[in-house]
């Protein structure tokens, strides 16, 4: 799996229709919704703003009236080639008078956002867990600290008779964390899931 470092752009002339491929790394649906807004501002009276975003729980694409399965269809099947994740791909379109058929909307949108790709700086993204963890409302605080520490974000808790605290931590980071977990807490951890 992989993100951007960046955000890259690149534009393409076709059959006097202009295509502006950008792509960039968002971390949200939210996020992703705001740079969309902020594009539209950029490239004011486009005819088409198609976009796909990848983000982890929060997919989506839109092909904006173009007709159905040729722009983000094409973009989609470029993202996923290159195994990206947390993306935003936006091709904004200015119709040139000159129809390009199903066939050449197709090239063109897959184009415009492999283009903008060729330019882009590519990272590896490790994958994560969201483990739960539970334990008593004395070793809180000592769970808390240990997460820190092992670079882990505390996503939500939860508290009825002990306190659940679901994590994302690294994949690789897990056993270290638990082991350290339940000696810190003398054995007073258990993994809900």
């Amino acid at each position: 799996m992989h993100a951007l470092a960046a955000t890259v752009e690149t534009e393409l002339d076709i059959k006097k229709s202009r295509f502006i491929g950008i792509v960039m790394p968002v971390a949200s649906r939210e996020a992703a919704m705001r740079e969309l807004d902020a594009v539209r501002v950029r490239y004011p009276n486009a005819t088409h703003y198609c976009w796909v975003l990848l983000c982890e729980g929060a997919s989506g694409f839109d092909d904006d009236g173009e007709p159905g399965g040729t722009a983000a269809k094409p973009m989609y099947n470029v993202l996923m080639h290159k195994d990206l994740a947390n993306v935003l791909a936006v091709v904004v379109r200015y119709y040139g008078g000159i129809k390009l058929g199903a066939g050449g909307l197709t090239r063109a949108y897959g184009q415009a956002v492999s283009e903008a790709l060729k330019l882009a700086t590519l990272t590896a993204v490790e994958p994560t867990a969201e483990p739960r963890y539970r334990c008593t409302f004395a070793h809180e605080a000592t769970l808390r600290r240990l997460a820190e520490r092992h670079s882990a974000e505390v996503l939500e808790a939860a508290y009825d008779e002990a306190v659940t605290l679901r994590l994302r931590l690294k994949v690789r980071d897990v056993v270290a964390f638990e082991a350290d977990a339940t000696e810190a807490l003398s054995g007073g951890l258990v993994r809900c899931d």
